[in-house]
């Protein structure tokens, strides 16, 4: 089997527009939820949100599209922090190997679409807005922007998106199908999937709390991060820095429910069984776990009792939810979280769970809740999607 190299990432999100921006900001403990400011809504002041802070015009300029495009949100930061990923690996022939492109998003062009919903019928020339809604376009203008030929694909799977097109991207080089994917995900804040959270009734009133006994819910948040991976042959022949590995993953669906996860965490238990057969990794080789952590009642207490029923309850490494500073980013939660658990593996750092104050009265499972230096050679990074659907990536040291 072929091994699967980390050679380039790239991410905007609320708390940074690079890479280097989101790290010093993990470092610093500077979050960044808070009202909302690019969108017209009565819970503008009311829900708190991760939001980048750049207008459609501002993140437009910046990918110099002309006046009359119809790039929506989700694609442009999307774009953004592709084209981030792809200039740090170096690549500057695209289609020079067998490429692709696998991209994640749930929310596609809904901020487009809710902008001229009441226009399409009255005013024809709103009429080129539409093709923008679904996430395969989103996946093609990110891939005409970079200017490759190869294989486009697009996965919805809720919140597990990001990490099902990691997985995707992976397998297809192992099985040698695909030379080099750029994988990731996207997804923009819109007013449907505030008020269809809000309808939910898992959005907190205040900040998210990941693993605290009174946590009330999440704060949702727009992202984008993808990486780059490419199989041994072109690092080697190429004599590429390998930023880490993608060494396991397993993906479940337990079934449960539409909207929720079962209580036990029978998908998420799952997930992890599978990523550790694919790694052939055990599980006291795992240093730190990015927790799928959206500080939902149901969420957490389903994945820390995964968790406890993969690691046993007194064997639990350090774990963290890095939600408190991006809020949830539905599609690229995985991506951004893949992100951070490279840095993590580079760095040798455990980044903090912000906000937790009281344990679970469920089990004892207490977050990392300060900046911890470590040796880090292996990361378990999780997550959910709704009905679910669990997917886990272990990401290694490069050797």
């Amino acid at each position: 089997m072929k091994g699967v190299a980390i050679t380039g990432m790239g991410i905007i999100s609320a708390i940074g527009n690079s890479v280097e921006e989101n790290y010093a900001s993990l470092l610093n403990n500077k979050t960044a939820i808070t009202t909302i400011e690019n969108i017209s809504t009565v819970h503008a002041d009311l829900r708190k949100v991760g939001e980048i802070k750049k207008t459609n015009q501002e993140l437009a300029d910046e990918l110099q599209l002309p006046l009359d495009n119809n790039f929506s949100r989700t694609t442009m930061i999307g774009a953004i922090a592709a084209k981030q990923a792809v200039a740090n690996a170096g690549i500057t022939s695209i289609n020079e190997y067998k490429t692709g492109l696998i991209s994640a998003t749930s929310v596609g062009g809904m901020d487009m679409t809710e902008r001229y919903y009441y226009d399409y019928f009255e005013k024809p020339e709103t009429i080129k807005y539409i093709s923008c809604h679904d996430g395969g376009d989103v996946a093609q203008k990110i891939a005409n922007e970079l200017g490759l030929n190869g294989m486009v694909t697009t996965i919805s799977t809720a919140c597990s998106s990001a990490a099902n097109s990691i997985m995707l991207g992976a397998r297809l080089i192992k099985s040698g199908k695909l030379d080099r994917v750029i994988v990731g995900g996207t997804d923009a804040l819109a007013k449907f999937t505030i008020n269809g959270f809000k309808t939910l009734m898992i959005l907190s009133d205040g900040y998210n709390m990941p693993f605290d006994n009174d946590r009330k819910g999440l704060n949702l948040g727009e992202a984008a991060a993808f990486l780059v991976l490419e199989s041994d042959e072109i690092v080697k022949k190429e004599n590429k820095k390998v930023l880490a590995r993608v060494s396991g993953y397993g993906n479940a669906n337990d079934a449960f429910h539409q909207t929720a996860s079962s209580e036990n965490g029978d998908g998420a238990f799952l997930a992890m069984e599978k990523a550790f057969q694919v790694s052939g990794l055990k599980s006291e080789q795992i240093d730190y776990i990015n927790v799928h952590g959206t500080a939902t009642p149901n969420n957490d207490l389903s994945e820390g009792r995964a968790i406890v029923r993969v690691f046993g309850e007194n064997n639990i490494p350090d774990f963290s939810s890095t939600k408190p500073f991006t809020g949830h980013t539905l599609a690229a939660a995985a991506a951004i979280e893949a992100v951070y658990s490279v840095l993590a593996i580079q760095n040798n750092v455990v980044f903090p769970n912000l906000n937790f104050k009281t344990p679970m009265e469920e089990f004892n499972m207490i977050p990392q809740t300060t900046l911890k230096q470590k040796n880090i050679e292996h990361v378990l990074s999780n997550s959910f999607g709704f009905g679910g659907n669990c997917s886990t990536v272990i990401f290694s040291k490069s050797e």
